[in-house]
C-alpha cells in the first residue's frame, strides 16, 4: 500500500484508497480538466472536494502541495520511479496523465507539440480572459462604473472564440479526428462562459457555428458528463 504520509495534505484529506491517484479539486473550469481526463483515461482515483469558498486552498496542508493556492492538484502514488508524486497546475497534470497512460496525446512528435500548443493557448489566453470577462460581467459589473475592463475582456474573448472557430473548420476536434487533451482543456471554459457566467449574448456566441457544435459533441461524451460533476460537494 502506498505511503502518502510525506504529503501534509493527506492529514487534512485522508486517503481511503492510497493506491489510487488522489485528486484535490472543485468542479470549476480548471478543476474539471483533470476529473474529465481521469474519467476518459479510466484511471483509478479518489476525489477530495476542496471548498474554495472557505479558502481551503490557503491552509498550510494544501499549500504544501500547491504553493500557488489554487485547484486542482494531484498525488500519484505510482509516480516516476514508482514513488508518490505530487503535481499542481491543470495543464501540467493533463500532460502528465496523458504521458502516463499514452492516451489523448498523439505519439507523433509534430502532432504532439501541435496538441500541446493548444493546451498552452487555453492556459495562457482562454482561461485568463474568459475568467476576467466572467468576473466583470457577472460579479462586478454593477459596482464598477468604468466599463473599459469589461469591454477589453469581452473583445479579447470574442477574438479567442474566433480563433477556435477558424481552427475547427473541417475538424470535429481541435486536432481533427483525434479528441485530445487540447479539447479537454477548453471544454469547461467555453461551457462556463455561456453557462455559469451567462456571457453568451455578450460575446455573440450564437453567431458562431463550429464552436457550439464542438462544445455539444464534447459535452455529450459520457466521461465528460461524469467529470463535470467531480468532486461532488459533501452533503
Amino acid at each position: 500500500m502506498a505511503d502518502l504520509s510525506a504529503f501534509p495534505i493527506s492529514t487534512r484529506w485522508p486517503a481511503q484508497h492510497p493506491d489510487r491517484i488522489q485528486l484535490y479539486s472543485t468542479p470549476t473550469p480548471n478543476g474539471v480538466k483533470v476529473s474529465i481526463m481521469l474519467e476518459e483515461a479510466g484511471l483509478a482515483y479518489e476525489p477530495h472536494y476542496i471548498d474554495i469558498g472557505k479558502n481551503e486552498t490557503w491552509i498550510p496542508e494544501y499549500l504544501a502541495l500547491n504553493p500557488n493556492g489554487k485547484i486542482p492538484a494531484i498525488i500519484d502514488p505510482d509516480g516516476p520511479g514508482g514513488k508518490p508524486f505530487g503535481l499542481f497546475e491543470s495543464g501540467a497534470i493533463l500532460l502528465y496523465l496523458a504521458e502516463k497512460t499514452g492516451r489523448l496525446l498523439p505519439s507523433d512528435p509534430a502532432r504532439r507539440y501541435e496538441t500541446v500548443q493548444w493546451v498552452f493557448f487555453q492556459m495562457a489566453s482562454v482561461g485568463p480572459m474568459f475568467g476576467q470577462l466572467g468576473f466583470f460581467h457577472k460579479f462586478a459589473g454593477r459596482e464598477i462604473e468604468d466599463k473599459r475592463p469589461l469591454e477589453r475582456y469581452r473583445n479579447e474573448s470574442k477574438r479567442l472564440l474566433g480563433v477556435l472557430e477558424t481552427r475547427l473548420e473541417g475538424r470535429d476536434w481541435i486536432m481533427g479526428d483525434d479528441y485530445t487533451i487540447a479539447d479537454i482543456s477548453l471544454l469547461g471554459w467555453v461551457r462556463n462562459l455561456i453557462g455559469f457566467y451567462g456571457a453568451g449574448e455578450l460575446v455573440e456566441f450564437d453567431t458562431l457555428k463550429r464552436v457550439p457544435a464542438w462544445l455539444e459533441r464534447g459535452l455529450a461524451r459520457p466521461a465528460v458528463q461524469r467529470g463535470l460533476a467531480i468532486p461532488a460537494r459533501p452533503e
